[in-house]
This record gives C-alpha cells, sequence and structure tokens, in this order.
C-alpha cells in the first residue's frame, strides 16, 4: 500500500535528499507518495526536479509534488518528516556573533548555549504548529519523524502540548558505534550496548563484543595522546565521570561549562580545526556552502543512483511501520518513566522499537548520578526554552541564557540580560511569539562611595562573622 510522506522543509538539499533516497532504497515504501514543502520556493523547485529525477532513473513507481503550503503537504500523510531552519543562516549568523560579542564563543551553536536557545525559541512555534495541523489534516495515526534542533528542546515542548504521536531523530549514537569500533578494533554491528539520557548527551552505560566489556579498553586507549587527540573534550568527561557518551568534542564543549571559558581552555581543550572545538566551524562551512550554491543547483552534481540506505533512522522506522517487522533505535521521547532520575515530561533518548503499532519507547531505569546530574544542566535550559517558546514571556530568555553552563561561566547577570535583549531585537522578524514584547532593562546599581546600608537585623551568618571579629580583636593579655 502506498504511503504519504509529508517532507516539511524539503530545501535542506543534502538531508532531504538523504532520507527521500532511503526511502526509495526500502523495496515496501519505493511507491511511496512524497509531498515536498518548503517556504523557500528555488530550493524547493531544484528538489522537486531532483526526485523526480531519482524515481525516473531507477524506475520506480513513486511519485513526488512540491508545495509552500504546508497545510496541503500535511493532509493525508502517514508520516511527516521536519527537517526545518527557521531563518536560515541569517539568523544563524545571529546565534554565533551577537554572543561572540559578551565572551560566549560556540562552536556549532545548535542545540545548547545561545544558538541553541535561539534556534529553540524559532523552531517551537512552528513544530506546534504541524502538531496540530497534523491533529487536523493527517491520517490518523501519523507518526511525525522530528529532526531539528535543538533536539531535546522541541521534542520537549512538542511533548507538553500535543498527543500526535512523535519521535526526534539522531544519528550520534550510530556515529560514535564507528568510533568505538575502530579504537577497539571489533565490527561495529557486533556491538552490544545500552544508551541512556538526552539527546547529544545519551551515555553509554553498557558496552560489549560478545559478552566482553569494552569499558577496561576504551578506558586505557583514551590515556594515550593519538586516541585522545581526536577527542579532547568527550575523552576528558570519559575520564573523570566514567561514561562515554555519544556527542563529539565541538558540540559537547558547549553544553558544559568547562572548556570554552577560557582562551586556555580553549588552547587545550578546543585546538582541533573545525568540528574538534573550532569557534564557529559549523556556521562557517554552512555559510561558505550557501555563498558558494547561492546561484547554482548543487544538485546537479549528486547522483541519482539509488544505492544502500544510510544510518539515518527514517526509513527503517517507516520500514517497520509499514511492514511490522520491529527495528530498534533509539528515539528522541517524553520522559514517561523511562529515566527515573530525569524529570517527568523532559525529553530523553532512549532505546525505542517501531512496528505496525507504532512506536514504542523502552524503560532504561536510573543513570549513574553523575551522568543524570549533567543532563539536568541541559534539562534546566531546555525547560526554560520551551517555556519562553511556549507562553511568549522574553524574561525566560534571560532565564534560559541565565542557566545555560557556558554563557553562565562567561558572563554576569547583567551581561546575559543584554545579550538576550541585543539576540531578540536581531531576530524579532523569526519570533512572532514574542509580538512587540521587550526584555526588561536591569541597569547596574550606583553606589556612591559616602553611602551607608540600611540599618536592618543581622542575618545569623553575619552575627557570627560579627562575633569572630569581637574575638579576634579581643585583648587577651
Amino acid at each position: 500500500m502506498s504511503r504519504k510522506i509529508a517532507m516539511i522543509g524539503a530545501g535542506s538539499v543534502v538531508f532531504c535528499k538523504t532520507l527521500i533516497a532511503d526511502i526509495l532504497a526500502t523495496p515496501s515504501l519505493n511507491d511511496s507518495e512524497f509531498a515536498l514543502m518548503s517556504p523557500t520556493e528555488p530550493k524547493l523547485r531544484r528538489m522537486e526536479a531532483f526526485v523526480k529525477r531519482m524515481i525516473a532513473d531507477n524506475r520506480l513507481p513513486a511519485k513526488t509534488w512540491a508545495t509552500t503550503h504546508r497545510r496541503e503537504a500535511i493532509a493525508g500523510a502517514d508520516f511527516v518528516v521536519v527537517m526545518i531552519q527557521v531563518g536560515g543562516f541569517a539568523a544563524y549568523g545571529h546565534d554565533y556573533h551577537i554572543p561572540l560579542k559578551y565572551g560566549v564563543d560556540q562552536c556549532i551553536g545548535d542545540t545548547l548555549g545561545p544558538g541553541g536557545i535561539f534556534r529553540g525559541l524559532r523552531h517551537i512555534p512552528v513544530l506546534v504548529d504541524v502538531a496540530r495541523d497534523m491533529e487536523e489534516v493527517a491520517k490518523p495515526g501519523a507518526i511525525m519523524l522530528q529532526y531539528a534542533n535543538p533536539m531535546a528542546a522541541n521534542c520537549l515542548a512538542l511533548g507538553r502540548v500535543s498527543n500526535v504521536p512523535f519521535v526526534g531523530l539522531c544519528h550520534g549514537v550510530q556515529t560514535t558505534l564507528d568510533l568505538i569500533a575502530r579504537y577497539c578494533e571489533v565490527p561495529k554491528d557486533e556491538i552490544t550496548f545500552t544508551c541512556g539520557g538526552i539527546n547529544h548527551m545519551d551515555w553509554f552505560l553498557r558496552l560489549e563484543h560478545k559478552g566482553r566489556d569494552l569499558y577496561p579498553k576504551l578506558r586505557e586507549l583514551f590515556e594515550k595522546p593519538e586516541y585522545y587527540k581526536n577527542e579532547k573534550v568527550r575523552g576528558e568527561v570519559f575520564r573523570h565521570f566514567g561514561y562515554f557518551m555519544t556527542e563529539s568534542t565541538g558540540h559537547l564543549s558547549e553544553y558544559v561549562p568547562w572548556f570554552r571559558k577560557t582562551d586556555a581552555a580553549m588552547k587545550l581543550y578546543c585546538d582541533e580545526p573545525a568540528f574538534g572545538g573550532e569557534s564557529g566551524a559549523y556556521y562557517k562551512w554552512g555559510k561558505m556552502m550557501a555563498e558558494k550554491y547561492a546561484q547554482t543547483d548543487p544538485l546537479q552534481f549528486e547522483t541519482t543512483k539509488i544505492e544502500a540506505r544510510s544510518v539515518e533512522y527514517c526509513s527503517w522506522i517507516m520500514e517497520a511501520v509499514a511492514t511490522g517487522k520491529p527495528f530498534r533505535f533509539m528515539g528522541n521521547v517524553r520522559n514517561d518513566g523511562y529515566i527515573p532520575n530525569l524529570p517527568a515530561g523532559c525529553c530523553v533518548e532512549v532505546p525505542t522499537f517501531a512496528d505496525d503499532a507504532g512506536v514504542h519507547p523502552t524503560r532504561v531505569g536510573l543513570l549513574p548520578p553523575q551522568c543524570a546530574a549533567a543532563c539536568q544542566t541541559n534539562i534546566n535550559v531546555q525547560t526554560l526554552i520551551a517555556d519562553a517558546a511556549l507562553t511568549g514571556d522574553p524574561e525566560h530568555i534571560v532565564h534560559a541564557l541565565a542557566l545555560d553552563p557556558l554563557t553562565a561561566a562567561v558572563c554576569t547577570l547583567k551581561e546575559i540580560r543584554e545579550m538576550a535583549a541585543e539576540m531578540l531585537e536581531a531576530q524579532r522578524q523569526w519570533l512572532p511569539e514574542f509580538g512587540n514584547r521587550a526584555i526588561r532593562p536591569t541597569p547596574t546599581i550606583d553606589i556612591p562611595r559616602a553611602v551607608k546600608a540600611v540599618d536592618v537585623p543581622l542575618d545569623p551568618a553575619l552575627a557570627i562573622g560579627k562575633r569572630f571579629g569581637t574575638l579576634i580583636n579581643q585583648k587577651t593579655d
């Protein structure tokens, strides 16, 4: 039976092409109808033409068409794939350049930090609208496959406002397994593992090869310079926290307070090029690509040949739903008791199964306390991003930035408030939920030299201090 698949954000040239190629490479799905949707007309038509060539060149029964109207694309859909980037590189430039003025240096800036926070503020209202469209016009039981970052904040917000079946998808686990397989010199498909945590901070709780624990070897290897060099930040967190996680150095350095707050720390841990920690690596790379292909269709250099599927979960989940053949993957879902020592209702990344009855997350149990605590610092920010986006209260932007680990390590509260206000004003065209509301200014309070503090009862701690002072000054002879 043919399935209708709505691709929301189909102007995403490389990613959309990869997912559609995967779906067309799946026998049970190669007669699908693809409804491509993007507000960016030139990119959308390029993608439509390329997908039509893929279908024709491989003599497949699928069909495709394109629209700039999201509701039209979603109407009657079995699956809705979301890969949006609201504001494009214009907004992304503000995400990177404005925080840098305040000393907040980001490598990627799409998950946490000021960049991740504002990307969430741009994306959450759109995702809520997609969910509402699905509730009203998609096929009953249609599943949203959500790829847009910041993954955890987006999915946390979705879990608050909609009962539409959704799962957030990332490739962090698959690509980390490539690294582990290479380091431990075992085939990737022979590694048995259990992961649990949050997106971009998912911890390998169990890591085995044919019943043998791989952790002793991995710990030994990360003490060797030639192994440590590839993943300094991830390796350092591994050495101190005891568990390996799914996020690489450039990303992870933004989610914790230890590695990007001083020049010395940057030189020690974030000195590798590109995603090894380089300042603005992803923004600069993406901007360069966008400028290079502004007048040229990059898809003309891509092959239409359908080959083996990629590591992305999308087509495998659809195949499981279409055929009933179960598929296990790591899914980002609302925490309904799957990890008890993380907050109920937050977004967790846990082992999940797909079949013809939908998607089914599984219970991981308690994370090691240090791993749960590290996740909690990020969940605090994700929660406040959702609060800001869903309520339209700009004060929550300040609160999210104030509790962001990297921003808090670098800035004062006054600087954070000023940065938030500057970013909000720069991005208002993509942030309709805030209307004309502004962030409240809180200027520094000037204390004249001669001013005397108001006489108040002594705080107990101050009383103790006063008593110590008396004893210290007491003459004893």
